[in-house]
């Protein structure tokens, strides 16, 4: 092992070459690194066609992040999972600048132990109706990469159909810990997640790569050997970084010793939220929550379920876990996402998504952008913009149960309570319930083979999943059925002939006794 700057570092990469990240939302970044390599980039050109893989989305917003490399000349190609908060990365992708693949999180955090194995392919049913199946779009996010090598093929085992992944040799990674000792052994006490990154090491020392590690500072001596997360035997450079924020747990928190797992935040009354359409969708998906279920909160409008868990004094009657590694306490959210206060134990995100993958989630909650009439939805594509699936199908496609959380029309909906009633005071403009989905993020006929139970979650309806479609079962009190759930959606859903008022409860400002499923 051998202390360099960033600047010397990244000198090293290679015009083409591989290079993986770690990081996830905006904790665990090596920004040290990523900003050394752009300002390289801009100041002689070099390198240039890298291809990057990551696990994550690792950015928080322009030049945050990875987005931070997203530079055309310097980036050729992506094999990534999520760009929505990376809006340079995106404006390469939609522009036809990069090659772009989009692949589920849990099959790139995965793949690296694939690669560190010298398997040439990861083969898992993840994926399968979505559109990375190659039978719908193969993964490929532009035009350009629709011409380009097929990175995932349709394979057949014991009459099972699985998605077959190539493995892409490492050649060079960009990651992060907290602490080096004299011999390159890192470990990562102030990070909130842990990730991938011994997995991400271990490829690239296989594929006869070079790894650099950003930390906080190099000590003299040794690590105890038990506080050791990637063994100084994987690490080819070291750099320290030469700006406190660059170590920062996330990019709006410095350092909070809750989020590394040393101490616990005394829990505190939940301060009640506003009855907005945001908390009638939190209020009933959480009517699904059931005690001692292991669950899955997205981000976005999943969130607002243990917001309402939270208020009603119920958080600790389940387990929320978090795709990065998070077990049990509270997650954080926004651009601190990945992280938790209060939790009972972190695991390495490929650890993490194999529980997922093996149908380990009793429950899963999250959002959606786009619906359809077969019970597909997409969270990837919309609006002319590319925001990538991140966890989203490892956790959808395998969770027992999944709750999709989302108005019904966005653009300008305002919405009212009265008396436990809803009103509708003005529609939104744009439909989110919709004939055919822009991109198939979950896939509704792969969920009714598996006989999964799927509901879809709005303030003024709630629909389920069937063998024939999506079925109407409950309206809110005060909602016209025709004017203000019918029109509004682009195909005929069915009507179940048991529909159903949601409860009143929903509708009231009071707490509402919620208890969880026995």
């Amino acid at each position: 092992m051998k202390i360099v700057t960033a600047e010397e570092a990244v000198s090293y990469i290679k015009d083409g070459d591989v290079v993986a990240t770690g990081g996830f939302t905006t904790t665990n970044l090596p920004w040290e690194l990523l900003h050394a390599l752009r300002d390289r980039f801009i100041k002689i050109g070099k390198p240039r066609d890298l291809t990057f893989i990551g696990p994550a989305g690792q950015s928080g917003g322009k030049g945050v992040g990875f987005d931070a490399v997203g530079i055309e000349g310097l980036v050729k190609r992506l094999i990534m999972t999520h760009s929505g908060k990376a809006p340079q990365i995106s404006d390469l992708i939609m522009n036809n600048k990069v090659l772009c693949y989009c692949f589920p999180q849990g099959v790139i955090s995965q793949m690296f132990r694939d690669i560190t194995a010298k398997r040439p392919y990861l083969i898992t049913h993840t994926g399968l109706g979505t559109f990375v199946d190659p039978r719908v779009e193969g993964g490929k996010v532009n035009e350009i990469t629709k011409k380009a090598e097929d990175m995932v093929e349709l394979v057949k085992y014991g009459g099972r159909e699985y998605l077959r992944y190539k493995t892409v040799p490492v050649n060079f990674a960009l990651i992060r810990g907290t602490t080096s000792d004299e011999k390159g052994n890192i470990s990562m006490e102030k990070e909130g997640v842990t990730l991938e990154n011994l997995s991400i090491a271990q490829a690239t020392r296989t594929c006869g790569g070079i790894v650099v590690v950003q930390v906080e500072r190099v000590i003299k001596g040794l690590l105890p050997s038990r506080e050791v997360k990637i063994p100084g035997i994987f690490v080819d450079y070291v750099v320290v970084a030469t700006k406190p924020e660059y170590t920062w747990q996330t990019v709006r928190i410095a350092y909070d010793p809750a989020i590394a797992g040393v101490t616990r935040t005394p829990p505190s009354a939940a301060e009640p939220k506003p009855l907005d359409e945001r908390k009638i969708i939190g209020r009933r998906a959480a009517m699904e929550l059931g005690e001692g279920a292991m669950v899955n909160l997205g981000i976005g409008m999943a969130t607002e379920v243990a917001n309402v868990a939270m208020e009603e004094n119920i958080y600790e009657k389940f387990t929320l876990t978090v795709e990065s590694g998070v077990i049990g306490g509270i997650p954080l959210s926004a651009l601190d996402f990945g992280c938790g206060v209060n939790y009972e134990a972190l695991i390495d995100q490929p650890y993490q998504f194999d529980f997922y993958q093996g149908g380990g989630l009793d429950l899963a909650f999250l959002g959606l952008a786009q619906a359809d009439e077969d019970g597909n939805t997409n969270v990837s594509k919309f609006g002319g913009r590319f925001a990538g699936c991140g966890g989203f199908i490892d956790i959808t496609q395998n969770a027992k149960k999944v709750v999709f959380c989302g108005t019904l029309t966005t653009k300008g909906l305002e919405v009212g309570v009265d008396g436990g009633k809803l009103k509708i005071l003005q529609e939104g403009s744009i439909k989110k319930f919709v004939k055919r989905v822009e991109q198939i993020t979950f896939s509704g006929e792969y969920a009714r083979k598996r006989g999964q139970e799927v509901l879809y979650v709005t303030e003024r309806a709630v629909f389920r999943l069937g063998k024939e479609g999506m079925v109407l079962e409950e309206i809110a009190p005060g909602i016209d059925l025709k004017k203000d759930v019918l029109a509004q959606i682009e195909f005929s859903p069915i009507v179940s002939k048991d529909l159903k008022l949601m409860d009143e409860k929903i509708f009231k400002k009071e707490k509402m006794g919620l208890q969880p499923k026995k």
